[in-house]
């Protein structure tokens, strides 16, 4: 089994340091690490080192770094534009796209939404999805944390910009008659992704879309779960895209 991944702050310098606050916690008491068992620490921007326990304290390690590295961020970058989802969709669909790869998350207010991301709920709401996001990338050791975008969420105008940037945008829509298996994709830039919530997009989102360059793609002849369809997605362009 692989080492655990912990995220720091900043990766220690020295080649000794101690372990403490949450991630200490959850080494020495939850996961129970002994002395003489490696783990890993990551800053969730590229940085790695590699160490061994050498002490066990309340809630702390003592740890010996034994190697470092630093993994370049993958390219091209993939976002997705969520539809916000009601109840727990929208962390299913978190934790999953961070497993397989995601590089950044955008929460989106769409027109049919059945929940919408208002005051303090939205700064909630968009928190679940920030600490579900930290969560899946340490289970999936991942160097690079994704980013969950959002102020706490983004207006349709505000996605149509983020697609008209970028080196491509696809929308996930089940009348469109190209496939994500065999459109063009670019090899370097952003690639924008955007998942509809449960109702789906509407006619007025998809032609902004359009207008800002999105090209409407399916996956194929069934029509999946918002909490699915990203997942689902992103397996498709890091198979092509040579991630995986």
């Amino acid at each position: 089994m692989s080492a655990p991944l912990f995220l720091v702050e900043s990766l220690p310098t020295a080649d000794s340091m101690v372990l403490d606050g949450p991630e200490g916690h959850h080494a020495a008491t939850v996961q129970r690490l002994r002395v003489g068992e490696e783990l890993l620490l990551g800053d969730g921007r590229g940085g790695t080192a590699t160490a061994v326990v050498t002490a066990v304290g309340r809630g702390t390690l003592d740890i010996e770094v034994t190697s470092r590295g630093y993994v370049d961020a993958p390219s091209p970058r993939l976002v997705v534009v969520q539809g916000i989802a009601k109840g727990d969709r929208g962390e299913l669909a978190v934790q999953a796209m961070t497993e397989v790869g995601v590089d950044e998350i955008v929460p989106w207010a769409a027109g049919r939404s059945v929940v919408q991301w208002r005051g303090d709920r939205g700064v909630r709401a968009r928190g679940k999805w920030v600490a579900t996001a930290r969560e899946a990338a340490k289970q999936a050791r991942r160097a690079w944390l994704p980013v969950v975008a959002g102020a706490p969420d983004e207006a349709t105008q505000s996605v149509a910009r983020r697609i008209a940037g970028a080196a491509a945008g696809y929308v996930l829509h089940e009348e469109a008659t190209d496939r994500l298996t065999t459109v063009e994709l670019p090899d370097h830039g952003e690639i924008v992704l955007v998942v509809g919530p449960e109702g789906g997009i509407t006619p007025a989102e998809l032609s902004a879309f359009e207008s800002a360059g999105a090209h409407p793609v399916r996956l194929g002849p069934s029509v999946l779960r918002t909490s699915t369809a990203g997942v689902a997605a992103l397996a498709v362009l890091a198979t092509r895209l040579l991630h995986w």
